[in-house]
């Protein structure tokens, strides 16, 4: 299955004093596009949490920085799960520029972990969501 994709701009305020995006933005488009693709999937988390008591949080992160991307360059983030586990997910990220995919900026493993929203102790991802999920992979 082809990965989900988001599309960002960089803003002004996505660089740093060398005219480059800085190396934790690319965390944040990332995790923008994440939300994305779970709001594709129709899961809006802040309902997930207060109806199920149930949230993500990204238990590891493991990164490669390929190239700098410049203000006002388009961006695709892309979001591929690769594997699910009861109670947690890994999935496999890259940015690239929107017109030529050749153009890799970063990439990244991504271990996100499911949660119990208020004691923040792991818990099994729903089934429904969790075949969902695995339809992506």
């Amino acid at each position: 299955m082809k990965p989900y994709t988001w599309q960002v701009r960089v803003y002004y305020e996505d660089t740093d004093a060398g005219g480059v995006v800085y190396y934790a933005n690319y965390l944040r488009f990332m995790e923008r596009a994440r939300t994305e693709w779970l709001r594709a999937l129709g899961v809006e988390q802040d309902r997930l949490m207060q109806d199920r008591n149930v949230l993500f949080a990204v238990r590891s992160v493991q990164i490669e920085y390929k190239r700098p991307a410049r203000f006002n360059d388009a961006l695709s983030v892309t979001v591929e799960p690769v594997a699910t586990r009861p109670a947690s997910l890994s999935i496999r990220q890259a940015i690239m520029h929107d017109q030529d995919e050749a153009l890799l900026f970063a990439q990244a493993d991504v271990n996100v972990v499911c949660l119990q929203a208020d004691s923040f102790a792991p818990q099994p991802i729903p089934k429904d969501l969790l075949k969902e999920i695995e339809r992506a992979c």
